[in-house]
């Protein structure tokens, strides 16, 4: 396949994505009438672990555990905190205003990187990280009171986890490069067994296995889930890494549309209003549109 060709195929890739894990937002907010949110997460990452070690056997692909530590962190992080603080703020939290907290990692990113990696940020990131700081006033509103800041709060700090999560995968591949692959089947699975262990120990109703529920299940799990994260790893291959990262951008944005139109969770003036200011912090923490130095030209 040519350049272009192969480009043009990972920007479908990227919109197929972008379509699947923003809509993942409205799916989840609906479950979760039939289940608790622990319990939902639990089903979901362990399905999710099952399928990839499943894909793992197909390809015949060592099962061997990657880099214990550093693969519980990222699980810890990046599967249980992040998955079960966003389904906690879904079930107060408006699906859209929920994924657009949520989707401020990389945001956060760029500070844990700065203080965990020594990675100074450039004078782009900072200005970015000025926007979406005003962004994230702009749809907290905390000039309106008090409501609704418990589910904005979990969602960021889910943010924040994923971001953690990204500093040491980061630094997982800079120590000991394992295959993508099993490195997010394992830590998917060490993930959702702390999370099976939450549902466990929070009660909550038994799980109503409604079609609907099973359903929304089948979707998060099989699409959202393992598919998701091999498309990614796809725009990964094919795509600079600034457009790629775009993708975190698309999702929030279009959770809040799909919100709208499903759910019906019309989004306030302010809100859009912050969107745009954290569209746009995170498209100059990103890097896009700054210009690359001239590579070598055959």
């Amino acid at each position: 396949m040519s350049r272009p060709a192969a480009s043009h195929s990972a920007l479908l890739t990227l919109v197929i994505l972008i379509l699947i894990w923003a809509y993942s937002w409205v799916v989840m907010k609906q479950v979760l009438q039939y289940a608790g949110p622990f319990q939902f997460a639990a089903l979901r990452f362990t399905g999710g672990a099952v399928v990839l070690f499943v894909v793992l056997l197909i390809k015949r692909q060592s099962l061997r555990p990657t880099p214990f530590k550093l693969t519980l962190m990222v699980g810890l992080c990046q599967t249980t905190a992040f998955q079960a603080l966003s389904q906690w703020a879904l079930v107060s939290g408006d699906a859209g205003h929920t994924s657009l907290l949520a989707y401020t990692m990389p945001f956060w990113a760029v500070l844990l990187a700065w203080i965990l990696l020594s990675e100074r940020p450039d004078r782009p990131q900072r200005i970015g990280l000025i926007l979406a700081a005003v962004g994230l006033l702009c749809v907290l509103e905390p000039w309106q009171g008090l409501g609704g800041l418990f589910s904005a709060f979990l969602a960021i700090i889910g943010g924040i986890s994923w971001a953690l999560g990204v500093v040491f995968t980061k630094r997982m591949f800079q120590l000991h490069s394992p295959s993508t692959l099993a490195f997010t089947a394992w830590q998917m699975l060490l993930g959702a067994l702390v999370l099976c262990a939450i549902a466990l120990a929070v009660p909550a109703p038994a799980v109503d296995w409604t079609p609907q529920f099973i359903m929304g299940l089948a979707y998060s799990v099989l699409p959202a889930t393992s598919l998701g994260w091999f498309l990614w790893a796809v725009v990964v291959q094919r795509l600079p890494t600034a457009v790629a990262s775009l993708s975190s951008l698309g999702v929030p944005v279009t959770a809040v549309l799909l919100g709208w139109v499903v759910l019906h969770e019309r989004p306030g003036g302010m809100e859009l209003v912050g969107i745009v200011f954290i569209a746009s912090g995170l498209l100059a923490v990103s890097g896009f549109g700054q210009r690359k130095p001239s590579l070598d030209r055959r």
